[in-house]
């Protein structure tokens, strides 16, 4: 089922020119989602309503949630469902707190002469979560609670409204919501649910600084069309997951993971990188008995053929590890021998998930990390959603009269260095002669 790369007689300047990847048309989604955007800014409401009728099939009822509705989802969530939701929002929350760190940190320079590092949380998020071929709740949890523990003071969340629920969004978005205490929630789905929080809609929506949350090709070309009109956590691609394994590796649960993410969509990327050809050939047949009996076999089957998929062979995990950081994988498990120290090594990856009892659906879920992650390659110089994503860095410089006198004269070398006199002098009329 899935293809096969043998790198063991090879060894490539860069080994991104041959590893599957998924292919995304941003620049072409972006000419589609300009107009869309374009009738957001200029009727509001009302386009977003004829929109929502031209793409999710349904006109909602009201465009913001009422908070009653969000009360009676919450009233209704199963009790599994219930404790399922708030063991995620713990240890999440807990995580979340651990990452934010001192807000203030003072750094003296010399007597008199300190600069302050002072972080900040962004006034206003907007949280798109999407609702596609599955009702994300869990990205309610991932968006929200290190928007909420950074300090950040507005959070709205939009969802697309579903025809099967009368124009809301799902039940459990809903529900989640609630339960996290977000009160401004929106029926609202794609680009326009993008617009409508980068521009603002008068009588609806403020404009909110930044926007947050995976979608599709058409929210994320969205996102890059209004960059700079708003703050964005990244431009997300197709979900993908990487596991390096070896001969040890159980090909049962290997194929398991991969299939786990390829249940995300069509276009979802699963790569196996291998020393083992055995263990190779018996997670194929693992594939094949495994996919046959999953609920969404089609879509699986078919991100499992695609380009974005492979079986990567490597001479041994030397030469393993130097794929995996050239991958850069949104997901990456190790099932080796040792595999904390195989972990420990790994240098390029969204979130490294260590051993057999580390899949990445404890991830999606509530192993408290984040699941807002960098894909495409991204990993290599990107982070996950996180607490300091809302959190933005102010440097406050305050320096007495000798410490400004003691560089002085360094300042006006570097100012005339540069041709720019009026520099050295804003420095020197503060000490006449």
């Amino acid at each position: 089922m899935l293809r096969t790369i043998d790198l063991r007689d090879s060894d490539p300047a860069d080994y991104r020119t041959v590893l599957p990847r998924a292919e995304l048309d941003v620049e072409a989604a972006v000419e589609v989602v300009r107009p869309i955007c374009a009738d957001v800014a200029a009727r509001g409401a009302d386009a977003l309503l004829e929109l929502s009728e031209r793409f999710d099939h349904v006109r909602p009822p009201s465009l913001r949630v009422p908070a009653e509705t969000l009360q009676a989802a919450l009233a209704e969530l199963a009790p599994e469902l219930r404790e399922a939701f708030e063991v995620a929002i713990d240890r999440r929350t807990r995580v979340s707190e651990a990452e934010r760190g001192p807000l203030l940190t003072d750094v003296e320079l010399a007597p008199g002469a300190v600069v302050s590092q002072r972080r900040v949380p962004v006034d206003r998020v907007g949280l798109y979560v999407p609702g596609g071929l599955a009702p994300l709740s869990s990205s309610v949890i991932h968006n929200v609670i290190p928007a909420a523990v950074a300090g950040v003071g507005s959070i709205a969340v939009s969802s697309p409204p579903q025809r099967e629920f009368g124009g809301l969004p799902h039940p459990s978005v809903l529900a989640v919501c609630a339960l996290l205490g977000v009160e401004e929630v929106y029926a609202v789905g794609g680009a326009q649910a993008i617009a409508m929080f980068a521009l603002g809609v008068d009588g609806l929506c403020p404009r909110v600084d930044m926007v947050t949350g995976p979608g599709n090709v058409y929210v994320t070309a969205a996102k890059r069309l209004l960059r700079g009109q708003v703050g964005i956590d990244a431009e997300a691609g197709p979900t993908e997951i990487a596991v390096l394994a070896d001969d040890s590796a159980d090909p049962r649960l290997v194929a398991a993971d991969l299939v786990s993410q390829a249940e995300h969509g069509p276009t979802s990327g699963s790569v196996l990188v291998t020393d083992a050809p055995a263990l190779a050939e018996q997670v194929a047949g693992e594939l094949e008995t495994q996919v046959a009996a999953t609920k969404h076999a089609e879509r699986v089957r078919t991100a499992l053929t695609g380009r974005q998929s492979a079986t990567v062979l490597v001479r041994d995990l030397e030469q393993g590890l130097a794929v995996v950081d050239a991958y850069a994988a949104e997901h990456l498990e190790v099932q080796t021998r040792d595999a904390t120290a195989v972990a420990a090594r790994v240098r390029n990856a969204g979130a490294v998930f260590v051993g057999a009892w580390s899949p990445v659906s404890l991830g999606d879920y509530c192993a408290g990390s984040t699941h807002v992650l960098p894909t495409a390659g991204c990993a290599c110089h990107s982070s996950g959603l996180h607490v300091g994503s809302f959190l933005r860095s102010v440097n406050v410089v305050h320096y007495d009269r000798d410490a400004l006198q003691q560089v002085a004269r360094q300042v006006e070398v570097f100012a005339d260095a540069e041709d720019l006199p009026a520099h050295g002098a804003a420095v020197t009329a503060r000490f006449p002669r």
